[in-house]
């Protein structure tokens, strides 16, 4: 099994294929397998990277006490040098494209383009999102709730949570993909829940500003309406951004709709190639202006 230490934590992490580097980075909860169809789409054309973030998969538990987004940045920064990866594409999901922010933020010299699906940009930008976590769940009583729950019965009250709050089918349309997400979450320990809650409500809106590669944004056609408040903070930030929708999918939109999926990203990778439709409402809500880009 690929083990490497890097920031004070052993890291598990597969890589495959040659070429350009791009690296998946996992959502909160999930492991390397929500790439699945990515790893097996684009090997023949990149040089692949997917690791479990820490406490996550194959990872497991750190001694860390806290975590906070930076933590997450650094181990991948440590990651990249250990394995000698240059000028990378950063491909995040949910919460991994909140630690592809972070780190492109602190190095934005070396990030070659950036994908960011189905990602916030703070935990508390919208009116929904500080309504939820300000009001009706604040941080200190999240804690507790882990705290005072087994991980079980935890798993169960957030996915009860997030189906109040954002809708029946919030994670995915498909219930494979809602049974592998929650199988994933059934295998953390509580401690480490325990840190990355709080390291999700730490998660403050970056100097976005400071991004300079190709960025490009994809939601899922059916992600909670409080995505577009993101999405436009997002485009408003970063100067060579542009936004894509994946139709038909909900928040895991790369396993939701894996073809429209790779079919976007591959055609941000390679302008040259025809781009896919735009879903047309979104387009309207979210377009601007266009700006010239090079990867």
């Amino acid at each position: 099994m690929p083990i490497i230490s890097v920031n004070g934590s052993n890291h598990y992490f597969e890589r495959k294929g040659k070429g350009t580097p791009l690296v998946l980075i996992h959502g909160a909860f999930a492991d390397v397998h929500m790439w699945e169809p990515q790893w097996q789409y684009f090997s023949e054309s990149y040089y692949l990277l997917r690791y479990d973030l820490r406490g996550h998969g194959r990872t497991g538990p750190s001694s860390l006490g806290e975590y906070t987004i930076e933590t997450f940045a650094d181990d991948l920064a440590d990651l990249l040098d250990a394995l000698d990866i240059q000028m990378p594409i950063l491909c995040g999901q949910s919460f991994g494209g909140s630690i592809a922010q972070a780190y492109t933020v602190l190095h934005p010299e070396r990030v070659r383009a950036l994908v960011l699906a189905s990602s916030m940009a703070a935990i508390d930008l919208s009116l929904m999102d500080k309504l939820l976590c300000r009001v009706l769940f604040p941080g200190w009583a999240m804690t507790a709730v882990v705290n005072a729950l087994s991980v079980e019965k935890f798993v169960r009250f957030s996915l009860w949570l997030g189906r109040l709050t954002k809708g029946k089918q919030f994670l995915s349309r498909d219930e494979t993909v809602e049974k592998y997400l929650e199988h994933c979450m059934l295998q953390m320990i509580s401690s480490e829940y325990m840190k990355f809650w709080r390291a999700l409500y730490r998660f403050k809106l970056l100097p976005l500003e400071r991004i300079s590669c190709p960025t490009l944004i994809l939601n899922g056609e059916h992600e909670p309406k409080n995505m577009i408040t993101h999405t436009r903070e997002m485009l408003q930030r970063i100067q060579r951004a542009e936004v894509r929708i994946v139709p038909g999918a909900h928040h895991a939109l790369n396993l939701d709709n894996p073809k429209v999926f790779n079919e976007l990203l591959e055609a941000f990778l390679h302008p040259a190639n025809a781009r896919p439709p735009f879903c047309e409402r979104e387009q309207q809500s979210l377009d601007r202006s266009k700006r010239p880009r090079e990867i």
